[in-house]
């Protein structure tokens, strides 16, 4: 319930999608349960799009609680 007080919104799963393209590398997304797509790139090898694409959503979500953070201290 204090989540609906605060004005929180749901919380989506997001993932880290990683795809071979021929030849050429790794193509890396970061999507939510809808397909939607905030983040995407390329690599030429996959532990550097698995890196590049966790560092993504990581970014990501940091930024998400920053700004509700921020938010939050600028309401009282």
């Amino acid at each position: 319930m204090a989540g609906k007080e605060q004005g929180a919104q749901p919380v989506g799963m997001f993932e880290v999608v990683l795809a071979r393209r021929k030849r050429f590398g790794w193509r890396w997304q970061v999507c939510d349960q809808s397909g939607r797509v905030f983040a995407d790139g390329f690599e030429r090898t996959r532990p550097a799009a698995k890196y590049q694409g966790e560092r993504a959503l990581f970014f990501l979500l940091s930024q998400a609680y920053l700004n509700n953070r921020s938010a939050a201290s600028s309401e009282d």
